[in-house]
């Protein structure tokens, strides 16, 4: 079975989105993944399919009711039994490579996208939806969030990137960010390619690499250097 996305969302038209193109598109057309979509207002009530209703205690907005989005949930609980239940929160853990790994190695995912001021809680506790967020920030909606998830996780399926090798000095798989990158021309309006990276060294190079990932995590992502340092017991010793 390919790794599944069944995601409930009010605008179903919204996906596959931008991961129907590029290589996420052809894994989706060559079965290496799948996408299911779930309309919540399907699961409304009343004639006009009625999906949220005014917060509890007052208050501006509206939120999404437990009992529709419990109905949606429940009706492809056996087709994603097993599988995480995410809901894109603003309140939810950040999203890591790491729970992106675990999500890549596992059979697929249940995505809800909330709308509205946000969604009744009982039903989150009742149906045990993982929070989870991409940012500091507030999004109109869930879709988008959905998208930015599916899209880490699918390049690291077997068969969508073009080499295997190419994921290893990403950013955040080794607890630090990429290096820089360069391509010719060797020389562009006076800038050159580190003379390193053209020397054929290949030890040279991988030291390279790694002392430029380091300092770049320490300048721009303090927080994510310590956290290096203190799982790896500080960086590496200069040979003398």
């Amino acid at each position: 079975m390919p790794w599944t996305a069944t995601v409930l969302t009010l605008y179903p038209e919204m996906f596959p989105g931008p991961l129907g193109i590029s290589l996420a598109g052809r894994a989706l057309v060559d079965g290496v993944w799948r996408l299911e979509t779930v309309d919540i207002r399907r699961f409304g009530e009343g004639r006009h399919r009625a999906v949220d209703d005014t917060p509890a205690g007052g208050g501006p907005g509206m939120v999404l009711r437990a009992d529709v989005l419990a109905a949606a949930i429940d009706a492809v609980a056996e087709q994603a039994a097993g599988q995480p239940r995410l809901l894109m929160s603003a309140r939810g853990r950040p999203l890591t490579q790491a729970r992106v790994r675990e999500l890549a190695d596992g059979s697929g995912a249940m995505i809800v996208c909330g709308r509205f001021e946000g969604v009744d809680e009982r039903v989150i506790e009742a149906r045990g939806l993982e929070e989870i967020a991409i940012g500091d920030f507030v999004l109109s909606g869930g879709e988008p969030a959905a998208l930015v998830l599916m899209d880490a996780v699918v390049r690291l399926l077997p068969g969508v990137m073009g080499s295997t090798a190419s994921g290893e000095w990403e950013s955040f798989e080794q607890g630090l960010l990429e290096h820089p990158h360069y391509t010719r021309p060797r020389v562009w309006e006076g800038r050159e390619i580190p003379e390193v990276l053209l020397s054929g060294d290949h030890g040279r190079i991988e030291r390279w690499r790694r002392e430029q990932a380091i300092a770049l995590t320490r300048c721009r992502r303090p927080e994510l250097h310590a956290e290096w340092l203190g799982r790896s017991g500080g960086p590496p010793r200069r040979k003398v």
